[in-house]
């Protein structure tokens, strides 16, 4: 698995012209929305007892916002061949999940088409598998798009290798009360990093960058997901 790793890293980082874009996100109305749709989801009855139908996870809501910016910049939803651009009709979201011994991206298919509930249940079944080392080389091969998250362990920010034959990847890093400045006066808001990596010669930066802007939009407007 390392030696696959390594050889892709090394092909990504020496084929692809890497261009990076950082900007921040507002989490407040996103933190507030998820907790109300954690706490009106549905019980359903399993081996263990009633749980909840679904338990969104702030990740979930990214995997669905970085799918409907695509599908808001259809330009940037675009893969570079040596013959052709390719240009997608869905968002097929990789997700980066560490494993023993390396990393997968399994791949949540029209992520654009799917409610925020399916995106979640679907990804915990994913990565479950592929901790597991089950899952099939159609759920991890191929996609429009990735996302990495490392916000769980407190990285503030950082720039991801480009997975070919994406032409992007969204690096995501933790949600943490800062100062802001609104209307001149100083406020508290819950803020979250995000850096996009583009393949220049697919998405450059002023496309890139309308794209990063319809992600930002998505989540601090979040009602939008639920359309």
């Amino acid at each position: 698995m390392r030696k696959t790793i390594a050889r892709r890293l090394v092909e990504a980082k020496s084929t692809i012209p890497h261009f990076y874009l950082t900007l921040d996100c507002e989490l407040d109305a996103l933190l507030s929305l998820r907790t109300q749709l954690n706490a009106a989801a549905p019980m359903r009855k399993t081996e263990k007892g009633e749980v909840p139908a679904y338990k969104l996870s702030v990740n979930d809501m990214v995997i669905k916002a970085m799918a409907m910016a695509l599908m808001a910049v259809p330009d940037a939803n675009a893969s570079w061949t040596e013959n052709a651009m390719v240009k997608h009709k869905h968002a097929d979201v990789g997700v980066a999940v560490s494993i023993p011994g390396g990393l997968i991206t399994p791949i949540i298919r029209h992520a654009d088409e799917k409610t925020l509930s399916v995106i979640s249940n679907e990804m915990k079944d994913l990565a479950s598998r592929a901790r597991s080392r089950k899952l099939k080389p159609e759920e991890y091969q191929g996609g429009t798009t990735a996302v990495s998250n490392l916000g769980m362990f407190g990285i503030k920010d950082f720039a991801a290798v480009i997975n070919p034959p994406h032409a992007t990847i969204l690096a995501v890093g933790a949600g943490e009360e800062r100062a802001v400045v609104k209307k001149g006066e100083i406020k508290i808001a819950t803020v979250m990093s995000v850096t996009l990596s583009t393949d220049h010669r697919a998405v450059d930066g002023a496309l890139g960058a309308e794209l990063l802007g319809a992600f930002k939009r998505m989540i601090e407007n979040p009602m939008g997901m639920l359309v």
